[in-house]
C-alpha cells in the first residue's frame, strides 16, 4: 500500500504477509508511513477506510508544529512518542552515519521504543509514522517485527523497501535544500534518502550480540514475557 491508495501519504504500507515463526504477519493490523501532513479530502477518506484505532507519531514537537497531521474528522487516538534526544537537524549537523543514528535510537530512546511497542499492543489497526517513514519508523517497526518472531531477512527487506518508495522528486528537493545547509556533509544523502539493508542487518546483529535477541533487548527495558506473547499473538497468524 502506498500513496496510490492513500493519496498524499508517502511510504504508507501494511506489514502483513511477512514470513514469521509458525506463520505470517497479519494483514490490516500494523501499518507504517511517513507524515500525514499532505492529506486532502480523498486521502483522509482513504485513511479512514483503514479503520485505524491508533496512530503513533514519532516526530518531535518542531516537526509536528511545522507539518501537523491532516486527519479531518477522523476520531483516531494519537500517541506521541518523539524518538530522538535532540532534533532531526542535529543528525545532519553532526554528519553521523545511519548505523550510528540507529544505535543512538536503541540506546538513548529505549523508553520511547517500549512505548511504541506497548501502543501497538494496546490498539489495532495501528499506524506508526515519522516524517519520511524511514529511520525512526524503520527502527521501531523492525524491532517490533523481530521481537514478534518475523524472519530476520523479511524484517530487513521490509526496512529496505522504503528507499524505493520515496519519490525521486522528493529526494532531489530535500537533498538540494540540505546540501545548502551542510555543503560538506558526507552522510547527508544516506540520512535523507536511503535505507540500505546492511544497516538494518547490522543493527539486529548488534542487538543479538549485546542482549541475545531483540526480544531480550525489550525485556532488558521492562517489557514482560506476557507482553511479548501478546505482541506475537496480535501480529502473527499461525499456520
Amino acid at each position: 500500500m502506498s500513496d496510490a491508495l492513500v493519496p498524499g501519504a508517502v511510504n504508507l504500507r501494511d506489514v502483513g504477509g511477512l514470513p514469521a515463526d509458525g506463520g505470517l504477519t497479519r494483514e490490516r493490523v500494523l501499518y507504517r508511513s511517513g507524515n500525514l501532513a499532505h492529506l486532502e479530502a480523498p486521502g483522509v477518506a482513504a485513511l479512514g477506510e483503514l479503520r485505524l484505532r491508533r496512530i503513533i507519531d514519532l516526530r518531535d514537537d518542531e516537526e509536528v508544529a511545522h507539518a501537523p497531521s491532516r486527519l479531518g474528522d477522523l476520531a483516531i487516538t494519537t500517541q506521541r512518542a518523539p524518538l530522538f534526544l535532540g532534533s532531526v537537524a542535529s543528525f545532519f549537523e553532526d554528519d553521523i552515519p545511519l548505523d550510528e543514528m540507529y544505535r543512538r535510537i536503541v540506546d538513548d530512546s529505549s523508553e520511547r521504543v517500549v512505548e511504541v511497542v506497548r501502543g501497538i499492543i494496546a490498539d489495532q489497526p495501528v499506524l506508526v509514522h515519522c516524517t519520511v517513514g524511514k529511520d525512526r519508523t524503520g527502527v521501531t517497526v523492525a524491532l517490533t517485527l523481530a521481537a514478534a518472531g518475523v524472519d530476520e531477512d523479511a524484517v530487513v527487506a521490509d526496512y529496505a523497501r522504503t528507499e524505493g518508495l520515496l519519490p525521486q522528486w522528493r529526494n532531489r528537493r530535500v537533498v538540494k535544500r540540505l546540501r545548502k545547509l551542510h555543503p560538506d556533509a558526507v552522510h547527508l544523502e544516506d540520512l535523507a534518502t536511503r535505507s540500505p539493508a546492511p544497516v538494518m542487518a547490522g543493527l539486529l546483529a548488534d542487538l543479538r550480540e549485546r542482549y541475545g535477541s531483540v526480544a531480550d533487548y525489550l525485556r532488558a527495558h521492562d517489557v514482560s514475557d506476557d507482553e511479548l506473547a501478546e505482541l506475537r499473538g496480535i501480529l502473527i497468524a499461525r499456520d
